[in-house]
């Protein structure tokens, strides 16, 4: 069969209009979206930058919206400075400290929840233990984890204190590993020791150790949380349990210090 002979036949028509209730709280109305399309369409620029000053928490505010001198590679916001993980959390913490940021149900049905708070002590308290072991802005770092709150903390952790993180999929195998362990030559590797699937569990450490075995560069240090499914045997000398790690760390942000750059 040709392609051009191929037809949908699945037609949908209907309308699901949003109740009366539901309008009255939406943040934006329709009148409103409209508004910002026509403002978008007179002033591109403008209205991006408009947003970016009114819905970003700026370290040092840009006074370049946008740097088309090397169209067609433009470049936005090219001399304010921010910092993603505070705009993430900190930003957040007066109003909403207390308002559930993440909801993570595990595969045999496990649920945890985590508040901004809470989450942005766990971020402020991983960050000082990264910068305890010598990890530094420009850093590259590799977190090889499964779907679990712990790889949003190390994600944030990095970007708060300026470290470069590689986050690669937890379902690579070693050899595949190893490939982004030798391009990004990181200072640290953050992993589990396994992850869960429906019915199964999936040892990560072994392939974490293969692959620091087959890559060229020698990585210094591994991070690793135990989980109870699977508990991992950690290397001497290289390997540190996560729990160990953040023990004597602050979870608090300090005024001025490294983690507010």
């Amino acid at each position: 069969m040709a392609q051009k002979d191929i037809q949908s036949v699945l037609q949908e028509d209907r309308v699901f209009p949003p109740s009366a209730r539901f309008r009255e709280a939406a943040t934006l109305k329709a009148g409103e979206l409209e508004a910002m399309y026509a403002k978008a369409e007179r002033d591109y620029v403008g209205f991006w930058a408009d947003l970016a000053r009114a819905e970003i928490d700026w370290h040092r505010p840009f006074t370049v919206s946008l740097d088309d001198a090397r169209a067609p590679n433009y470049r936005w916001f090219t001399d304010g400075q921010l910092n993603v993980s505070h705009n993430c959390l900190d930003v957040h913490l007066r109003e909403r400290g207390e308002k559930i940021a993440i909801v993570s149900e595990g595969e045999p049905g496990d649920v945890r929840r985590l508040t901004y708070a809470e989450l942005h002590r766990e971020v402020c308290r991983f960050a000082n233990a990264l910068k305890d072991l010598g990890v530094e802005r420009g850093d590259r770092v590799v977190i090889y984890m499964p779907l679990i709150p712990e790889a949003v903390i190390a994600m944030l952790a990095c970007a708060r204190i300026g470290a470069v993180h590689s986050v690669v999929f937890g379902g690579f195998a070693s050899n595949e590993l190893a490939k982004r362990i030798d391009d990004s030559r990181p200072k640290l590797i953050m992993s589990a020791s396994c992850g869960i699937e429906v019915n199964r569990v999936i040892p990560y450490k072994p392939l974490l150790d293969g692959a620091v075995d087959m890559a060229s560069h020698k990585v210094e240090r591994c991070v690793i949380l135990q989980r109870p499914q699977a508990q991992a045997t950690l290397v001497k000398g290289r390997d540190l349990d996560w729990g160990d790690f953040v023990s004597g760390a602050i979870g608090e942000a300090v005024e001025g210090g490294a983690l507010l750059e």
